[in-house]
């Protein structure tokens, strides 16, 4: 009798440390950092549609994984990038545009998650819902940024994104050009590729 019961204890307590396990491998956290980025905010005016681009930035980011190594969660997002790294092709466009972004009062265009979700989908790539407070000109407000997320054979993960936002939104004047005979759009794209790292 006390064998069957020892027998029965056994068979639970294996049973038991078997759930631990594959729980702790489906909801294993991981934190990943970046400052490979590709950074494009694009508009339009009178004249011509515009770029500035930055390859500066900092990414923290702390993704929940399955046991089959995708991930499936994202518990935690941080993104700034510094004003004075977004360059055009004309000085006078940049100049005119850090006034615009304030960036003698607020050097950083930042992005901080209060939620997110991920959805698989196909050939390994993820769709990823962020709900988060970007700052933009000393300006902050909630938006949803709907991205990309795929894991590479080399353990990094790469993120890709687009968010189209308004300046007005941000209390920015749009900036013009030429004693004012070029105006710029109120409406601005931004686009980005992250390769994150393990920390």
């Amino acid at each position: 009798m006390n064998i069957l019961i020892n027998n029965t204890i056994r068979k639970f307590l294996m049973l038991s440390t078997t759930i631990l396990l594959t729980q702790a491998g489906v909801f294993a956290q991981t934190t990943y950092t970046g400052n490979s980025v590709d950074l494009v905010v694009s508009g339009t005016s009178t004249l011509h549609d515009w770029d500035m681009k930055s390859a500066n930035a900092n990414c923290t980011a702390v993704f929940v994984f399955n046991t089959s190594n995708q991930p499936t969660g994202l518990n935690a997002l941080s993104f700034s990038t510094p004003v004075s790294s977004l360059k055009s092709e004309h000085s006078s466009m940049d100049k005119n545009a850090y006034k615009a972004l304030k960036n003698d009062k607020n050097p950083s265009v930042t992005y901080t998650m209060s939620k997110a979700s991920i959805n698989p989908g196909n050939a390994g790539t993820n769709t990823v819902k962020v709900t988060g407070h970007l700052t933009i000109a000393g300006a902050t407000r909630d938006e949803e940024i709907i991205a990309t997320c795929k894991a590479n054979p080399d353990n990094s993960i790469t993120v890709t994104g687009s968010k189209k936002i308004s300046m007005k939104d941000y209390n920015m004047q749009p900036p013009t050009f030429m004693m004012g005979a070029v105006k710029t759009g109120n409406d601005i794209v931004l686009k980005f590729t992250v390769v994150l790292k393990k920390s």
